[in-house]
């Protein structure tokens, strides 16, 4: 038990004045229970036993303590009980963890700080420009600018070229124009000029050239190893031999990195898994790992001479969905206003008759295919809610049915080409489009395939959740009050210490939270729920649960309904909107509507760590596409495809580019991956020497980049919206726990879809679109 020698030291400590927190002498029990709890939670102790300082309130705190003797001694109780906890907390074993937290910081802050001081020693990258105009009547040239010895140009011509996706169209008529580097010398007086580095590399001149405008005109990228250490002078020397009188116009961007370019992939390799270390053992919240990570490539971009300018930095964040999450998540907040979670809920108990696996089975299937039609972002932000609502009412633990149903909804938006991301990516580029798949065609193989993915993952379901226990360990009631707990300290961290009012707030909210802790811990036992009289709760919960808001609730469900028309006719021609723009607006039709005037409070209800996340998560991945992380597995796959006989080359194409797509797409973002493997497949497709047929390849794509989001709680945009919907309500979803559900069910589901796709295409040949 601490003293009042104890309090009175703990409240010196805390920074408040010991006579106007004690008061005058002579005050009841009350008052001095009032100061302990105050004094203890101002000092840093807490009943988790992590620190919160929350200042003391005084003397409004005093007078509105004074009351009854016998509340007073019950305050009493709780207070010392909260100073006993704060005293235990600095035992050998919980000082060892504190110097080791210690230790992570320090170490962090080190490498961030040295990170921030390299990346600003350098200047942002300014790519050297050239305009070159090229014909048969001579060479043309432009000089070289090097800052290294030793370096690598990576050059970009734009102009009326042939895309390495039309190879196909490239014969012995098409007119060239042949790039090459040269070196300046002297010897013995003479100048002379001599081919540097790499060997000539070919533009292919596009035969409808003439037809083209600036809209038309495509990038070929290219890479020179130069070393200019005998050379006074380097230029680059263009030839169109066969061009005739024509004369070509073309554009010419190139950067000179040093020679450690030359192992930038595995630069990005070392980024990555440092930040999935730090997802995977949970040292730092997952956003502030994807923002180091961010920083680290930021870092390694301008070490390498080719750091972004912040505005380019910022046009790599994908705003479609950023818009689409932000205004999805205000239609959620102000529907939660409604009371239509509780009452969807209580519909869903009743169907299921109070019985877990039934409810389990619906909500995997409802999941899943919604998604198919709604893209899975939107349907998890939709049905966690009421999933989790239900889960408290049947007493039930809501990491894993989320887990399940994220998991569903995944697979279940592999099924169409608005499903998931990907998949939208996919069916909108032109030389797929070209190939003859169309939204129809590419739903109906997929479709087919996803239906057997989904059976084969709710078995694997089963056998993996039939040893765990589904319950919650606790009874209804200590489980409601934990989760209670968890509100109210969420509830006063985000409480700025500012004004006394805030202050008094802040220090009432962390009472409140210490009474709910003692009532949790006086609370002996309690009986769950039975599912054999799951009427009787029915009928309690009826009385409890209703609509709340029955205009709001109207308001909101028409606003929802025009949204949800709009996200399936967005790819109207008359429709200028993506999905994030119609999100956005869905949300500001719903806040005039619903007359908002505490916006604050609305506020409130944003997950605005996952957003922030997705930011860092998307200049994380664009980073390391610059440093060719994702380009390097494309060639890769491409190379493997190419170098086994063409007798088998259709399987193994199918298998490597599922097998690749699914494993990368677990533990990098799918988008910019699907972004840069599109062109590698179509290439693939469309070359006659290869012999593969486009479409197996574009399913085999599309299956593996969607279903490989289910590996971690990152590979997916789902994943983390469902993660931080729980952690907003008080569960907590780890990248392990994910891990241990996701990645069987990744593995399982690929499988599955290699097995339908190897029948339909290696031995049944259904390869027309």
């Amino acid at each position: 038990m601490a003293s009042a020698g104890e309090v009175y030291i703990d409240v010196l400590r805390s920074g408040h004045d010991p006579e106007e927190a004690l008061g005058e002498e002579g005050q009841d029990d009350a008052l001095h229970a009032d100061l302990l709890a105050s004094t203890a939670s101002s000092a840093g102790f807490t009943p988790n036993g992590r620190s919160e300082r929350t200042p003391l309130v005084g003397n409004g705190n005093a007078s509105k303590a004074k009351g009854s003797a016998s509340n007073g001694s019950g305050k009493v109780y709780v207070a010392l009980e909260h100073l006993r906890r704060g005293i235990s907390s600095l035992s050998p074993s919980d000082k060892s963890k504190d110097i080791v937290r210690h230790v992570k910081v320090g170490i962090l802050f080190l490498m961030v700080a040295i990170a921030t001081f390299l990346f600003g020693a350098f200047e942002e990258d300014l790519h050297i420009n050239h305009f070159v105009a090229v014909s048969s009547a001579g060479h043309t040239s432009s000089n070289v600018s090097l800052n290294y010895p030793h370096a690598i140009l990576e050059c970009t011509f734009t102009g009326p070229f042939i895309p390495r996706v039309r190879q196909q169209e490239i014969n012995n008529l098409t007119k060239q124009v042949i790039v090459s580097i040269q070196g300046v010398f002297m010897e013995n007086g003479i100048e002379h000029h001599q081919s540097v580095g790499s060997m000539n590399f070919t533009l292919y001149l596009d035969p409808a050239r003439n037809q083209y405008n600036d809209t038309h005109l495509e990038d070929i990228e290219a890479d020179f190893d130069v070393d200019d250490h005998k050379y006074s002078a380097l230029f680059f020397d263009f030839a169109a031999p066969d061009t005739g009188a024509e004369i070509v116009p073309f554009g010419l961007k190139y950067e000179a990195l040093p020679y450690a370019a030359h192992y930038q992939v595995i630069f990005a390799g070392i980024i990555l898994g440092f930040v999935y270390l730090l997802i995977i053992f949970e040292l730092v919240h997952r956003t502030i790992a994807a923002m180091i990570g961010s920083l680290f490539a930021l870092m390694t971009l301008s070490l390498l001479n080719k750091r972004p300018t912040l505005e380019e930095t910022v046009e790599w964040i994908d705003y479609e969905t950023i818009g689409l999450l932000f205004g999805m998540m205000t239609l959620v907040g102000v529907f939660s206003n409604t009371g239509v979670f509780d009452w969807l809920a209580l519909k869903a108990y009743k169907l299921a008759k109070g019985k877990v696996w039934p409810l389990i089975t619906i909500l995997c299937f409802f999941s899943g295919i919604v998604s198919a039609f709604l893209d899975n972002v939107t349907t998890i932000l939709l049905l966690t809610p009421v999933s989790i609502r239900l889960c408290q009412v049947l007493n039930l633990d809501p990491t894993r049915v989320l887990m399940a149903e994220v998991v569903f909804s995944n697979i279940g938006g592999t099924a169409t080409a608005v499903g998931d991301p990907p998949n939208v990516i996919i069916v909108s580029n032109k030389n797929i489009l070209d190939a003859g798949i169309t939204f129809s065609t590419f739903t109906l193989h997929l479709c087919i395939g996803i239906t057997f993915c989904m059976v084969g993952a709710y078995g694997l379901l089963r056998l993996m959740y039939r040893k765990l226990d589904l319950t919650n360990e606790d009874p209804p009631d200590v489980a409601e009050l934990k989760r209670e707990v968890q509100v109210w300290r969420r509830a006063a961290s985000r409480i700025p210490m500012v004004s006394a009012e805030q202050k008094a707030i802040r220090a009432a909210l962390m009472q409140k939270m210490v009474e709910t802790e003692q009532k949790l811990r006086d609370m002996r036992t309690s009986q769950a729920r039975s599912v054999h009289k799951w009427k009787e709760n029915l009928m309690e919960l009826e009385q409890k649960y209703r609509i709340t808001d029955f205009p709001l609730l109207v308001k909101s469900c028409c606003v929802l309904v025009v949204t949800v028309v709009f996200f399936f006719a967005h790819s109207a021609p008359e429709i200028h909107m993506g999905l994030g723009w119609i999100a956005l607006l869905g949300g500001v039709w719903l806040l005039v509507l619903a007359d908002i005037h505490d916006l604050e409070n609305m506020l409130e209800k944003i997950e605005w760590a996952t957003l922030l996340f997705f930011a860092a998560l998307f200049i994380l991945m664009e980073a390391l596409g610059e440093l060719g992380l994702i380009k390097f597995l494309g060639e890769q796959t491409s190379n493997l495809i190419q170098g086994v006989p063409e007798s088998s080359r259709l399987t193994v194409a199918i298998i490597a580019i599922l097998w690749l797509s699914a494993i990368a797409s677990s533990f990098i973002d799918n988008i910019p991956f699907t972004t840069a493997m599109i062109p590698i497949v179509v290439s693939l497709g469309n070359d006659p020497d290869v012999g593969i047929p486009l479409p197996p390849l574009v399913w085999a794509l599309a299956m593996g980049a969607c279903l490989g989001g289910n590996g971690t709680l990152i590979g997916a945009s789902a994943n983390v919206v469902c993660a931080g919907l729980a952690e907003q309500h008080g569960y907590k979803i780890s990248f392990n726990m994910f891990f241990k559900i996701g990645f069987p069910m990744m593995l399982v589901t690929t499988a599955i879809a290699m097995v339908y796709l190897l029948i339909c295409h290696s031995a049944l040949n259904w390869n027309s679109p």
